[in-house]
């Protein structure tokens, strides 16, 4: 009776961890889910890495009990391997090469500080100065002084743009470069956004036009109680039955806006596709993690220069509940990155900047 009992049991568990290794490769592959056709599945992809910690914990458990049945969770690692290294990469720090292009992109929360500096532009203004890159893309780029932001940039930049998506708006949005190449001229990506939006500029560089695409893709539009009960819900505060609720109300109103975003991705990878006789940069605010349609779309093509060249998640959105990589920097292949990281230091915005190395294939 006990030894069929302990068998009974050893297959429960192994039937769980079937389902979890089932549930991981549907979260880890989710990316090629169209959120327009299936918008609440298409946003599983968000707790990959909660399906990862529990196949862990049951390859744990069948090394300590029962070593033979290990094989179940670590042929599921093997399946979501790809996943795994988009969503946490492990690369060692590269040596930089001469004659890199230094890139950052950075969503300055329309400088205000993220509430912990008053002076919230002078703090990333000075930021930016010490990092001394040759091509910043900033979303968010707004504020009700551009005059003085643009004196303050020119002493550094040569060459700045900023795109306003809806000048007439309560809360305005838009792109900006602040570049040493010259700017030849700049491009609106076509696609219907309210307060969204993506830029192309074609840059000079040297004796190249090379095309810096600068995104702002629409936002989850979660608000701040609606933040609070997505960190209750993680840290397991909430009970049981409102969980299950309130989870299913956040998982409803993520996919209508990831099916808001497709479009927009789609957009942005036509232009990209249109103009793929120049080196090309794409970065920004993509609103999704690196496991989404948005980003996969877009990607289609280029070279994700974290997954190729950074460390770990890289946390790029910092509000405490939320560990997704949102900012992204991808490449034509015209373009080898070194060391993609995000710089967690920097606390002036509710983003951390996403900064990269980029070497000019074929220049010396």
């Amino acid at each position: 009776m006990i030894k069929q009992l302990k068998s009974f049991t050893i297959n429960m568990i192994a039937g769980a961890n079937v389902a979890t290794v089932l549930l991981m490769i549907m979260a880890g592959y989710a990316d090629r889910i169209n959120p327009v056709e299936h918008p609440m599945l298409s946003c599983i992809g968000m707790i990959f890495p909660g399906f990862l910690i529990a196949n862990m914990l049951f390859l744990f458990f069948w090394l300590t009990f029962k070593w033979k049945k290990a094989w179940i969770p670590i042929v599921g690692y093997i399946i979501v391997y790809a996943p795994i290294t988009l969503y946490m990469p492990l690369h060692t720090t590269q040596t930089t090469p001469d004659g890199c292009i230094k890139v950052i992109s950075y969503n300055v929360c329309q400088y205000t500080g993220n509430n912990k500096y008053e002076q919230g532009f002078e703090k990333i203004y000075g930021y930016l100065k010490e990092q001394d890159a040759d091509i910043v893309c900033l979303q968010e780029d707004v504020d009700t002084w551009r005059r003085y932001v643009k004196q303050w940039y020119e002493k550094i930049y040569p060459y700045n743009d900023t795109t306003i998506f809806n000048p007439n708006g309560v809360c305005r949005n838009g792109v900006g470069i602040h570049t040493r190449y010259p700017i030849i001229k700049k491009e609106r990506i076509d696609y219907e956004s309210s307060a969204n939006g993506s830029v192309a500029y074609f840059l000079k560089v040297n004796s190249d036009t090379i095309l810096v695409i600068n995104n702002h893709l629409e936002g989850t539009h979660l608000s701040t109680e609606d933040r609070e009960k997505y960190k209750q819900i993680i840290s397991g505060s909430m009970e049981k039955d409102t969980a299950k609720a309130e989870t299913l109300f956040l998982i409803e109103k993520l996919g209508k806006y990831a099916a808001k975003r497709a479009p927009e991705a789609e957009a942005v990878h036509a232009y990209i596709e249109a103009h793929r006789q120049y080196p090309i940069i794409v970065c920004g605010d993509f609103n999704d993690n690196p496991i989404s349609y948005s980003r996969r779309t877009i990607a289609q093509g280029l070279t994700d220069c974290y997954q190729t060249t950074g460390r770990g998640i890289g946390l790029s959105y910092n509000q405490k509940g939320f560990f997704v990589r949102i900012d992204h920097i991808l490449v034509s292949d015209h373009f080898g990155p070194y060391n993609c990281h995000i710089d967690s230091k920097m606390d002036a915005s509710d983003h951390y900047p996403i900064i990269c190395a980029l070497k000019m294939e074929g220049n010396p």
